[in-house]
């Protein structure tokens, strides 16, 4: 069985889905709307505590659900189509787009760096959490050109995009940000494409604003990240 699991090209991707699917039919037949039954963060607890408890080493499972990660980029960008439907929504708070976008890439990397300082944490370790709230791609792509470690990187996106998508909702609500297009803004640009799965569920409007959010704060991230490291933080 071990043998099997090994060689095989598909054991990732049907334990990834199975999973999943488990949860989201749990969700949606109990009718539970509670953000914090996330189908996404039980199903990554789920296969790693099966990895752990089988003994499976994640390279194994990996070579298989390395077949669904290959297709995050081209999903990410179907994200646009939302975004397209909502472009009138989109060019009457252009100018709350930018200025918020704007606030979020260059708050999270102050923010990373004021808690470097007090922690006192190596640079290595500091340059790799700081592309948390950008989509894995181009999260490592940074991670790489910054010199960081690539695995904690990993770990500081998801943690970044699960919290959006359980707690998002929530923060919003005791922020009393009632507003569509700004909860869109706001969980975008901190929870990336995990993040935006949430702001679909809200509403159309919210999941457009969300997608934007995502593009914008990944370009803005990278010219930030760079002006940042040029000033030795």
């Amino acid at each position: 069985m071990r043998e099997f699991i090994s060689e095989s090209a598909f054991f990732g991707t049907a334990l990834t889905f199975f999973v999943f699917l488990f949860f989201q039919l749990i969700r949606d037949h109990f009718k539970i709307k509670t953000p914090f039954f996330n189908p996404l963060l039980f199903s990554a607890t789920v296969i790693i505590v099966f990895l752990k408890l089988t003994g499976i080493e994640y390279s194994e499972y990996n070579l298989g659900a390395a077949h669904l990660t290959y297709w995050l980029t081209p999903m990410t960008i179907c994200l646009a189509i939302p975004l397209y439907r909502r472009v009138r929504e989109l060019k009457e708070n252009l100018a709350a787009v930018i200025i918020s976008i704007t606030c979020g890439a260059v708050s999270h990397v102050l923010v990373l760096a004021v808690l470097s300082m007090a922690f006192k944490l190596d640079k290595v370790l500091l340059h790799s959490v700081m592309p948390k709230s950008v989509t894995t791609a181009i999260a490592l792509g940074l991670c790489e050109k910054l010199g960081g470690i690539a695995p904690v990187t990993i770990v500081g996106v998801t943690i970044a995009g699960m919290t959006g998508a359980v707690l998002g909702p929530f923060i919003l609500k005791i922020a009393r940000v009632k507003e569509p297009v700004a909860q869109g803004l706001a969980i975008g640009s901190a929870s990336h494409a995990i993040g935006t799965s949430k702001a679909m569920e809200m509403g159309e409007l919210q999941g457009a604003m969300s997608s934007l959010a995502i593009v914008v704060t990944g370009i803005l991230t990278v010219v930030v990240l760079q002006i940042a490291v040029m000033i030795g933080v």
